[in-house]
């Protein structure tokens, strides 16, 4: 993309230790710009410092070299044959500069010169480059009778890394005092990134809490490099490998974070870090006095730190760590959660922390931490909560198909964090809005070229820095009525609050405790009331849900019910829809349809509501025939079952009432029981009653295989039969039971 006044170009890479990152180039009047898709990273260059641009021919396309009077040098990859006649116009109009195209030797030799330009070791075949060496990658150099070693520092990102490379220098015939492979290694060295914790350090803070890595460390701020000493472990951080600084109050309100992006990260075995996380209390105040003259505070660091500077702890590491790396501190910013400060309470996988809501991204911390930038971030969703319906889930997609989860977030955080993303205008899944109007709404951050960290127009930092400062010279002006509001607490004076048993205001504790009795009471009253008015609560299933209503089955016969002019228009149109929308999903077919049904015009809508009202005619027709014919099967039903309850009354009156008896009762049945010889003896007494009526008893019905081999075992033996006493009792237990 290409305007009178810039040139934009996507797609180009970086290369950084063997990895190519891809990103976005702006070339502007003012310089070039370009962004690490990647980090967010910016570089910044002004048009004013450029010294030389060259143009080659490399294995991706063509590429873009960019020098600086300081002798930085900056290499773009991905260009087009077509972007050379643009560029050159371009560059030749505002920076007053030739674009000159260069080749690459690839004869393939191993044998030529070296020549160090700067922070760059260019070899070179018939005075033309064969492969350039940016010094800063190496780590180690070794030097032997006639050879030189390079070692470089390895990059996680890159697929293939170059671990060493070997330089064989023959002797200077001419000059023989002068030893080439020392001037080779000064030369190298000279440029290397190899640290080296040569002098004192400017200053050192004792005994930090670290959360990654975790410890305590002793930290010492040299001129170029960050040391972390521990008890088990030593990590130097270059301050070119940092990113980003934040500095996040806990929402606790009384500790600090201090976190520091780094890339590339700490790497201790497999492990790597991309953060540094301290953590530091509030109250813990320091004098720190540095190692430098206040002449070189002045002129190193323009006056950001004065020689001696006292304070909390975390502001002076900020401010030290602020004027040495020269970054800005992203410090949280508008967003205030249900609790009144810049934390959310989450959790991530199983680790749980806060989620930080900033100006132009956010941030975990700690366990891993995470950092997320808006233009890294495609959407984000609002989930109901897995564990509990008092919580919900906060989920962040980016662009590179990621999902980060951060759960259990209280419900009451939710019209917060919601109203954050609708003002930052970030794209919300799942919303009733359609997708299309959505991305017109939303902000593409891609086009801004600032970084994450990097908003000239707010800085919230320096507002809390100022506001904390005029908090202080307010708390001054009004320190005497301070010192007469902590006279007023006197313990031991006789104006105490707190009465003692032994004391003589006993008295006054007694009626104040009355009162709080009656408080309690009326509370309990209260509380009683509200479970009364509460409704009760339904009845559960044995299974534990809730007991549901029956659904009334559907009846077949009956008439399909009319359907709404929408409806028959989207009937019609629903293969037209998919064809046009072949990746939409059911409901976003339904939204699309719903927004076009909108947009018609009522001459548009007049044939389907004509249509609307025929169907509708038509089922009101056929339900009134419907339910004549139901309440005709309804009355033959009914005279059918009239007549079958009348026939089962007949069947019931016809049949014979037979007496209940009772078969011989087990022994201990019961009070009723008597032996068979208690009965042989009792019938010879009374032999005239038992005969007359023993003819109108029956024989008792014996049940089961158990009273079959009973009765065949019995047949010799006399049936014994209950007297009439017992048998009037059973019979009214009988009738007791029925």
């Amino acid at each position: 993309m290409s305007s009178g006044d810039t040139l934009e170009f996507d797609q180009i890479y970086q290369e950084n230790k063997g990895a190519m990152y891809d990103g976005r180039l702006r070339i502007s009047k003012q310089g070039i710009v370009f962004k690490n898709n990647k980090t967010g990273k910016v570089d910044n260059l002004s048009g004013t410092d450029l010294n030389l641009t060259h143009w080659f021919r490399v294995a991706r396309g063509y590429e873009l070299k960019v020098g600086l009077k300081s002798g930085a040098v900056f290499k773009y990859d991905g260009f087009k044959e077509s972007d050379f006649d643009k560029l050159s116009d371009f560059i030749n109009k505002n920076y007053k500069m030739r674009l000159e195209e260069k080749e690459l030797s690839v004869k393939g030799w191993n044998w030529g010169t070296a020549k160090f330009k700067g922070p760059l070791l260019s070899f070179d075949i018939d005075n033309m480059s064969a492969f350039e060496i940016p010094l800063g990658n190496v780590s180690h150099c070794a030097t032997s009778k006639n050879e030189v070693a390079l070692e470089f520092h390895q990059n996680d990102d890159a697929d293939v890394s170059l671990m060493e490379m070997r330089f064989y220098v023959p002797p200077n015939q001419d000059n023989p005092e002068v030893d080439p492979v020392q001037a080779f290694h000064d030369n190298v060295m000279d440029k290397a990134d190899i640290i080296q914790a040569t002098g004192d350090a400017i200053c050192i803070f004792k005994e930090l809490q670290c959360l990654t890595p975790r410890g305590r460390y002793d930290v010492r701020i040299y001129p170029t490099f960050l040391h972390l000493h521990g008890k088990t472990f030593d990590y130097k951080l270059p301050y070119t490998t940092v990113l980003r600084l934040f500095l996040l109050p806990h929402k606790d309100q009384r500790q600090m974070f201090f976190v520091v992006s780094l890339d590339p990260p700490i790497k201790q075995g497999q492990t790597r870090y991309h953060f540094l996380i301290l953590q530091f209390s509030k109250e813990e105040d320091m004098t720190l006095e540095l190692s430098l003259s206040e002449e070189d505070c002045a002129d190193k660091f323009e006056g950001k730190l004065q020689k001696e500077m006292s304070g909390p702890v975390y502001e002076i590491v900020s401010r030290v760590m602020k004027s040495m790396v020269n970054r800005k501190i992203t410090v949280p910013g508008s967003f205030k959660g249900n609790s009144g400060t810049s934390a959310v309470s989450c959790s991530h996988k199983a680790g749980a922390g806060f989620l930080y809501p900033l100006e132009r991204g956010f941030i975990y911390v700690h366990k891993p931490p995470i950092h997320l930038r808006f233009d890294e971030i495609s959407c984000v969703n609002f989930a109901r909560g897995v564990a509990s319906n008092r919580t919900f889930d906060f989920e962040i997609e980016t662009k590179s198909g990621t999902t980060y989860t951060f759960s259990s977030i209280e419900k009451e955080e939710y019209g917060k964090l919601f109203d954050f993303t609708t003002n930052k205008k970030l794209r919300v899944k799942n919303r009733g809005k359609n997708l299309l109007n959505q991305l017109k709404d939303s902000v593409n951050y891609d086009e801004d070229m600032m970084g994450s960290d990097d908003d000239a127009q707010h800085d919230a930092y320096m507002e809390r820095v100022k506001a904390e400062a005029a908090a202080g010279i307010s708390d001054d002006d009004d320190s005497s009525d301070d010192e007469e509001e902590d006279v007023d607490f006197n313990p031991d004076g006789s104006g105490s609050d707190i009465a003692e048993e032994y004391d003589s205001n006993a008295s006054i504790s007694s009626s104040d405790d009355d009162e709080e009795d009656e408080e309690k009471k009326e509370r309990k009253k209260k509380k009683l009331e509200k479970a009364k008015n509460k409704p009760a609560k339904r009845r559960k299933t044995s299974d534990g849900g809730r007991k549901r209503k029956k659904r009334q089955k559907k009846d077949p016969n009956a008439p399909k019910k009319s359907m709404t002019a929408f409806m028959l228009w989207l009937n019609a149109t629903r293969s037209d829809l998919r064809k046009e929308n072949p990746d939409a999903s059911i409901g976003e077919i339904g939204k699309i349809a719903g927004e076009k049904w909108r947009a018609m015009g009522p001459s548009d809508k007049e044939e389907w509501e004509q249509k609307a009202k025929e169907d509708k005619e038509r089922y009101k027709i056929a339900m009134e025939e419907y339910q004549a014919k139901k309440e005709e099967e309804g009355s033959s039903e009914g005279e059918e079952s009239d007549q079958a309850e009348k026939k089962s009354k007949k069947t019931k009156s016809s049949r014979p009432k037979s007496s209940p008896t009772k078969s011989p009762s087990k022994a201990g049945a019961g009070a009723n029981y008597k032996s068979k010889e208690y009965i042989t003896s009792d019938s010879d007494s009374d032999s005239s009653n038992s005969d007359s009526d023993s003819e109108k008893e029956k024989k008792p019905k014996k049940k089961g295989k158990k009273a079959k081999k009973k009765s065949e075992d019995e047949e010799e033996e006399p049936i014994a039969s209950t007297p009439p006493e017992s048998e009037e009792s059973a019979d009214d237990d009988d009738d007791e039971d029925d």
